[in-house]
């Protein structure tokens, strides 16, 4: 992860709780507790497809990776400015390839998640 001076590495406990609870509730598949950290009209794109709206979201977290077995642990997490934070997830499960590093992007609008792009 390369860090320019405008970014500030983060620790879990410093995340917004926002942040940490949709990262905890999506991990325990808590698809109730993980819409709710989302504002009304927020966009998640994963895989290349993208979801709009707590309907969208929902969804998806309904269906994302429900075939599959997997843990994941938090690497790390920098905070790019006021309302940008990088989060990187190390992943392991029964998916193809069995272990991947996924960057959460976070797009924060107040206490809520306004946009998360989730990538490689």
């Amino acid at each position: 992860m390369t860090i320019d001076k405008q970014e500030m590495t983060t620790s879990w406990d410093e995340l917004p709780a926002t942040i940490t609870t949709y990262l905890t509730a999506h991990q325990e598949r808590d698809v109730a507790t993980a819409v709710a950290a989302f504002a009304d009209d927020a966009v998640v794109t994963d895989e290349g497809n993208t979801y709009r709206g707590r309907d969208g979201i929902r969804d998806w977290l309904q269906n994302a990776a429900s075939g599959f077995t997997f843990t994941t642990e938090f690497v790390g997490a920098t905070r790019l400015d006021a309302v940008h934070v990088d989060v990187v997830q190390h992943l392991e499960g029964d998916f193809p390839g069995g272990v991947a590093d996924l960057y959460f992007r976070f797009t924060m609008d107040g206490a809520l998640i306004s946009r998360l792009v989730i990538e490689p």
